[in-house]
């Protein structure tokens, strides 16, 4: 009879458990990071998920039912997963969502907040080269590249997705590099910064901008050259 009776408690401390370790071991914080629309789910572990624990990542297209598997992304270890090739119509809207396993015990799911690359993403700066001149600097732009290719293998550059600006910008303060005076703003490749010293040194500093959705890169590293 007493094994009769303590089976009960003994099922119910096991589930208890069982729940717990769930809860405890479920992923947090799913979330979409981009930038140049490389494209990534990260996720924090749980805030009890010591020890062996694997994770496993789902994708889908908002509005659909079904979810798919990202093989490469399937019993990792890793707090991330590129997915940038399965959000590649960048305009439509995806959820991802992680699920970890540790010591057979599986979590639950977490799901991402709706996430549209186009829309989201980060741009980089562009590329810039600098060469001094006759008082003057000429600068060479280039926009940030995606990381999709055209047929014959180069990189679709994001000027294809976006009308991008570049802001050029002068530092003029060696002491305070925040004090920077906006240059050039525009779709210009190569600009001339003219009327300049000869034989001071000036640094340039560029960022890209999205006007549409009044959204800025970080700046580049900062150059610094002398005028001839």
């Amino acid at each position: 009879m007493q094994l009769l009776t303590l089976a009960p408690c003994v099922l119910g401390t096991k589930v208890s458990g069982h729940r717990e370790l769930q809860r405890l071991i479920k992923p947090l914080k799913v979330e979409f990071h981009a930038l140049n629309l490389n494209s990534t789910l990260h996720w924090q572990p749980g805030s009890d998920a010591a020890g062996d624990i694997t994770y496993f990542v789902q994708y889908k297209v908002y509005g659909q039912n079904l979810w798919k598997n990202k093989e490469e992304c399937w019993g990792i270890r890793e707090v991330f997963c590129d997915l940038t090739h399965e959000t590649s119509d960048i305009r439509e809207p995806y959820y991802g969502r992680v699920k970890s396993v540790s010591a057979g015990v599986h979590s639950d799911w977490n799901t991402s907040s709706r996430f549209t690359p186009w829309r989201e993403t980060k741009i980089g700066p562009p590329s810039l080269k600098v060469t001094p001149r006759n008082k003057s600097i000429q600068l060479k732009l280039r926009a940030p590249n995606s990381p999709y290719k055209r047929r014959r293998g180069s990189k679709i550059p994001m000027t294809n997705y976006y009308d991008l600006l570049y802001r050029v910008f002068l530092i003029s303060n060696m002491l305070d590099e925040k004090q920077k005076i906006l240059m050039y703003e525009g779709t210009d490749k190569v600009v001339k910064i003219e009327d300049l010293k000869s034989e001071v040194s000036y640094c340039i500093v560029v960022e890209t901008y999205l006007p549409m959705l009044d959204r800025s890169s970080a700046c580049s590293s900062k150059i610094c050259t002398v005028p001839l």
